[in-house]
């Protein structure tokens, strides 16, 4: 049975970190692409970062700068560190693991507010 599970999200200030990490089970995690979703409240599921296989990284240009994508393979598991958070990064943040088959987390609500 193939899984993504999110560490839990939760509530952060402005200016604050946050690390999430996505658990992955029931398939073989280290050829697939990792990436990680947001969706604020009223929009669409946006790209926030993926890494390959290989360990290249892309992020969305409002994420830059701020935000690290990892993954460790041994452990099967993804990162995303999140630092100098905005509210604007409020969202739920799924992860995705994507090579032929899509497979998606149940999702984490990260709230950036004083």
């Amino acid at each position: 049975q193939v899984q993504l599970v999110e560490s839990r999200g939760g509530l952060v200030q402005p200016g604050g970190s946050l690390r999430l990490s996505c658990a992955a089970s029931g398939f073989t995690f280290s050829p697939y692409i990792m990436s990680w979703y947001r969706q604020a409240p009223g929009r669409e599921r946006d790209l926030v970062a993926t890494i390959s296989p290989g360990g290249i990284t892309n992020y969305a240009d409002s994420v830059k700068g701020r935000f690290t994508i990892s993954r460790d393979n041994a452990k099967n598991t993804m990162y995303l560190q999140m630092n100098s958070l905005k509210p604007e990064d409020t969202g739920v943040y799924y992860c995705n693991a994507r090579r032929g088959q899509n497979y998606w987390g149940k999702g984490t609500l990260v709230t950036v507010s004083s």
